[in-house]
């Protein structure tokens, strides 16, 4: 479902594995990034219908900031991520961002999903 040297994912990569803690493994074909939660996925998919998906290979699925989501659902670069979507997540392609937008969701999936400790660490680090 990815190419490991895909210059797609080392952008993500590169954006994720600099937050405190983070690591990366592979869930269900994609390359997801994680502290105990996953605050992000490679790629991801839309549900057409039964059983008919469409594919977003070099994408990020994120799990954003509760205040920026309704606003997020109204751009329409964003998608609704089959199987995450009911949860919240949101999935954009990674041709319809920059390095700094994509650094800014990142950041905002991982408050979401790490413990305050991490979060005091990376605040701390931005300081």
């Amino acid at each position: 479902m990815f190419r490991d040297d895909d210059p797609h994912l080392a952008i993500v990569r590169r954006h994720a594995l600099a937050l405190p803690d983070a690591q990366e493994k592979v869930s269900h074909g994609r390359p997801a990034f994680y502290t105990t939660k996953v605050f992000a996925y490679f790629g991801g998919s839309v549900r057409l219908g039964p059983g008919d998906f469409e594919q977003h290979d070099a994408a990020v699925m994120v799990l954003p900031d509760a205040a920026d989501e309704p606003a997020l659902r109204q751009d329409p670069r964003f998608w609704s991520p089959a199987y995450l979507g009911p949860s919240g997540w949101l999935g954009i392609d990674l041709v319809d961002l920059d390095e700094t937008e994509l650094g800014e969701l990142l950041d905002a999936s991982y408050r979401r999903t790490a413990s305050a400790r991490l979060i005091r660490r990376l605040d701390a680090s931005d300081a």
